[in-house]
């Protein structure tokens, strides 16, 4: 028999004939009335009846997702304790937590909203119908997908963000059992640790909803107490989560204390799952059958049943409530199933691109703020042609003293000025509230750059080098880039990321400090990417940058090429041909805009970072042939302008595209296919070999070289 049935059949005969669990925790003790519980229990029923509503969905063919929150509805109790405006990041098993709290919002219907959500339609008021997502703006709960863990660095962003402006809220964020384990939970976890060891404000409450296993696999007995128990600078706190009373009074007791005292807690609650995992999950097949039982007969919903009997409500009035939100929840499915769904791919795709929004004009520093911050020698520095280190370094000072909302995080940016000296000075100059020295976690520092974006500050977080991205590249595929899409709009996480990265370092560190790859980012819809060739580029780019995250609310990953930052001559020792000045105030490079340099209609090369500064050596010795060639420095590699691309070598012969990264997988690719695609050019691509990259003598062997982009171009021109 289906499960679902066996345990709905349990309750109406359970609390029929009175048989329910013995409860310990007092009502009045608690603080919660006896109108509060039957509130509590009206959000646990409603959850307990869309699950099942769920289900049924589902075998009609018209629902699409039945992951439920039965055995979990004791999180009614931690909304109770918590305020409407304390954001919630929430586990996919938190129905009931959100249903609660849309009871304190006037104006909400949790059960039609997420009777939209089930059946995919395109009023579903959180993601337009594009995905089963617990969220809503107005009860400050940004959505989240089912991905395993991955909202708690945000979480701790967030909390960490409330700190920085002195709110007086608390940040939730909950999972499960098995995904504590995850690499990114347990980073989370010791982030809020390292944070609040310093003294540091961070008010936030994990909640770890320990059902004792994940789809099929146990966590091991105490293994969830012994970990979170023992976890250095957070406050531990148990509790019954199958006993909706004693959560609320151990969550409003946690809560309370992370409230006064900006520290982080966790709340650990014990719970059962019903159902199985999901709809398709055959429990049986995996967990003896008496066991399964059991846990049925643990039903938190018999728990605030036998609260709500010891209160002197009737049987029956409690078995009432039960059978009217059944009733209400199938007529208002039978509603949701005819509502209008997503069809086209513009539909669907509106929201991966944040809403535009109105912003202030920024106040430009004043001369003598400049001077101030700059200090003579830098002051002097703007008006000498000067290496892309120094230029960047100008460029983020200016940007900083503009937009006070700017917040750098990461490893070694504060005291020591990054690896390269790339943010020297800033921290002495702004404060280490605004250039932050983090721990040595890439997941927590994306996470907190999420966070903060979410809060109305801009992060620039910085990855050490390109390779490191990986350790934490689903923090932007799977956080960042996909809250606008999920929140049809609502939600963003605008940010500016800095990695130092692609190749050319002269004999050091082989593939983790030089990665010529590219891909990971290419692939993520909405992520712009930015690669700058000189260090006036790389100023008119940060400026953009900010611009777009500022205004359009997007996520811009700056690619700055390592081989470059201390790069002075062009063709000869000391004729200094690739130091540049400090562009002038309002000036910037746009999305979209290239830098072509040259008019030769024989050939244009179309490249971007290292491969501009190797292509114009080439140039010099291809003109010196009797060859006129321009250089298309693409500056923003996604999304590509093609049309501007098109444009700028609409008068030549030839096409050569040289391109650092791998030849498998690179922009490369996508530029041959363009050309081949919309014009009539001969096209040629120089790129990297698809290898790793050596240490020593043999750095650059498998990368594109002047030599190479001569050869190329030669053979292209023949």
């Amino acid at each position: 028999m289906d499960r679902a049935e066996v345990v709905h059949e349990a309750f109406l005969a359970r609390v029929g004939s009175g048989d329910v669990p013995e409860v310990t925790a007092g009502l009045e003790e608690s603080g919660l009335s006896l109108a509060d519980l039957q509130g509590l229990f009206r959000a646990q029923v409603m959850s307990r009846q869309l699950d099942r509503m769920a289900r049924e969905l589902q075998r009609r063919g018209q629902g699409f997702y039945t992951i439920g929150s039965s055995g979990h509805e004791g999180m009614a109790g931690v909304a109770a304790a918590l305020k409407p405006t304390d954001p919630a990041y929430l586990h996919y098993r938190d129905a009931a937590f959100q249903i609660a709290r849309a009871a304190q919002v006037p104006g909400q219907d949790p059960l039609w909203d997420m009777l939209l959500s089930f059946t995919a339609a395109a009023e579903d008021p959180i993601s337009g119908g594009r995905h089963k997502v617990l969220g809503s703006k107005a009860l400050c709960i940004p959505p989240q997908t089912s991905t395993i863990a991955s909202h708690l660095p945000k979480a701790v962003g967030a909390a960490y963000a409330m700190g920085l402006k002195r709110e007086r809220g608390v940040v939730m964020c909950s999972f499960g059992d098995a995904s504590m384990n995850h690499s990114t939970a347990q980073g989370a976890l010791n982030t809020a640790g390292w944070t609040a060891w310093q003294s540091v404000p961070l008010p936030l409450m994990f909640v770890c909803e320990d059902n004792g296993i994940g789809i099929s696999v146990k966590s091991p007995p105490g293994w969830v107490a012994a970990s979170l128990s023992q976890r250095p600078g957070l406050r531990y706190q148990p509790c019954d989560g199958q006993d909706v009373v004693a959560t609320f009074a151990a969550a409003r007791e946690l809560g309370d204390w992370i409230r006064k005292h900006r520290k982080p807690g966790v709340l650990h609650l014990s719970c059962v799952r019903l159902y199985g995992h999901a709809g398709p999950d055959v429990e049986s097949a995996y967990r003896p059958m008496p066991e399964i039982e059991a846990q049925e007969a643990q039903d938190p919903l018999l728990f605030t049943a036998s609260h709500l009997l010891h209160a002197g409500v009737a049987n029956d009035k409690i078995i009432d409530v039960y059978q009217s939100v059944r009733a209400e929840c199938e007529a208002k499915a039978d509603r949701a199933v005819k509502r209008p769904k997503l069809k086209s791919a513009t539909e669907v795709m509106a929201a991966i691109t944040p809403p535009k929004r109105d912003m202030p004009k920024p106040n430009e520093p004043s001369p003598a703020d400049r001077a101030t911050t700059f200090g003579t020698a830098d002051m002097r520095a703007l008006d000498q042609p000067q290496p892309m280190n120094k230029l960047v370094n100008l460029g983020l000072s200016d940007l900083m003293m503009t937009h006070p909302e700017i917040v750098m995080a990461g490893e070694d940016i504060g005291r020591k000025g990054g690896v390269y000296g790339i943010t020297k000075g800033l921290q002495a100059r702004f404060g280490p509230t605004r250039v932050m020295d983090t721990l040595l976690d890439e997941q927590s520092i994306l996470g907190l750059a999420i966070g903060l974006g979410q809060s109305g500050f801009i992060p620039m977080p910085e990855i050490q080098f390109l390779a490191y991205l990986h350790n934490a590249e689903d923090q932007i595929r799977g956080e960042a880039a996909t809250l606008s899409f999920f929140s049809d709009g609502q939600f963003t996480n605008p940010m500016v990321l800095r990695i130092a990265g692609l190749g050319y370092q002269k004999g050091f560190g082989g593939h983790f400090h030089n990665d010529n790859s590219l891909a990971v980012l290419r692939d993520i819809p909405g992520v712009i990417i930015g690669c700058p060739s000189d260090g006036c580029e790389a100023v008119l780019m940060y400026r953009e940058a900010v611009r777009l995250a500022r205004e359009e609310q997007r996520v811009v990953v700056m690619i700055e090429p390592i081989a470059l930052y201390p790069m002075r001559d062009l063709l000869a020792e000391g004729d200094g041909g690739w130091m540049r000045r400090y562009p002038d105030a309002g000036l910037n490079a746009p999305l979209g805009s290239l830098n072509v340099t040259g008019k030769g209609n024989d050939l244009a090369i179309v490249t971007y970072g290292n491969g501009t500064y190797l292509s114009q050596q080439a140039k010099a010795d291809l003109e010196a042939a009797g060859h006129a060639v321009r250089i298309v420095d693409l500056r923003w590699l996604a999304p590509l302008a093609e049309d501007a691309i098109l444009a700028a070598c609409e008068s030549c012969g030839a096409v050569l595209i040289v391109d650092e990264c791998r030849r498998t997988g690179s922009q490369s690719e996508a530029l041959v296919t363009l050309f081949q695609e919309r014009s009539a050019h001969r096209v040629a691509r120089v790129t990297a070999e698809d290898s790793f990259i050596a240490t020593g003598p043999a750095y650059a062997a498998t990368l594109p070289s002047r030599e190479g982009i001569v050869a190329a171009a030669m053979s292209l021109l023949q």
